[in-house]
């Protein structure tokens, strides 16, 4: 059985001045953030993932969305340039935490920029957003670093939403589940099911047919359920106030045997 193993990080002290691009800022309770955030990690880890803790960027408020930092596929990892230059920061600390677990370590460079909240894989197809955060030269470079092992690139075009997993994530079959009114372009997804909410968009893959999902999104767990598939509610509403959603806050990593 393949190891499942998963990159998390804390939340910092500075979490409530984190950037937001497509949304109202609302306060954010810091303490509240930490448990939702422990709450996370304890669903992870009571399905079978063993997780580990990257080191701190307190300096950066959005360090928690640890997802941006990198890309990973088969055993390649892929270390991202944020979009956002205040963000450049975070990725240190997670180069240094996918090395250890024994990937094989290679980086976006300027002009590219990527962020791994713009990359959704669905089997050996990686479709990667094209808009706010990720430009055309981290496109590039990601298709340069990932076709040679067998993957088949995707760009798409993201204009409604911060990043590409912030419209679309994928069920364990390979349908693409999304809320309609952001995706930009359902043509390109061979299998589509739309959702009836934003953050119903967002499933992580806990194994078999469990999906961690959000708690503010009951009628698309709903659906969900209807078609078989277990939903795992968690509530991360203090990171919905900063457009992160449940696959933002862990890089999951599958078949690595470090």
């Amino acid at each position: 059985m393949p190891s499942k193993k998963a990159l998390i990080r804390r939340p910092g002290p500075r979490i409530a001045d984190g950037l937001v691009t497509h949304v109202e800022r609302t306060p954010v309770d810091a303490g509240r953030a930490l448990a939702q955030w422990q709450e996370y990690v304890a669903a992870l880890e009571g399905h079978g993932w063993e997780t580990f803790l990257v080191e701190p960027a307190d300096d950066c408020p959005d360090a928690v969305f640890v997802e941006d930092a990198v890309v990973a596929f088969r055993n390649v990892a892929l270390i991202a340039r944020p979009g956002a230059e205040s963000r450049r920061g975070e990725t240190a600390g997670v180069e240094e935490a996918v090395a250890r677990l024994g990937c094989s370590v290679n980086w976006v460079w300027e002009p590219g920029t990527l962020d791994g909240g713009d990359v959704l894989k669905v089997g050996d197809t990686v479709y990667v957003g094209r808009g706010g955060r990720t430009n055309a030269a981290g496109v590039a470079q990601l298709r340069a670093a990932f076709e040679p092992l067998g993957a088949r690139v995707v760009a798409v075009p993201v204009s409604k939403v911060l990043h590409l997993k912030s419209a679309v994530t994928a069920l364990p079959d390979g349908t693409v589940i999304g809320h309609e009114p952001l995706v930009d372009h359902v043509s390109l997804f061979p299998r589509f099911l739309p959702v009836p909410e934003e953050s119903g968009a967002h499933v992580v893959l806990l194994g078999g047919d469990r999906l961690l999902m959000a708690a503010s999104a009951p009628k698309s767990a709903e659906l969900l359920a209807g078609l078989g598939y277990d939903p795992v509610l968690v509530d991360i509403s203090e990171f919905e106030k900063l457009e992160g959603c449940v696959t933002c806050l862990s890089v999951r990593l599958r078949g690595l045997h470090a």
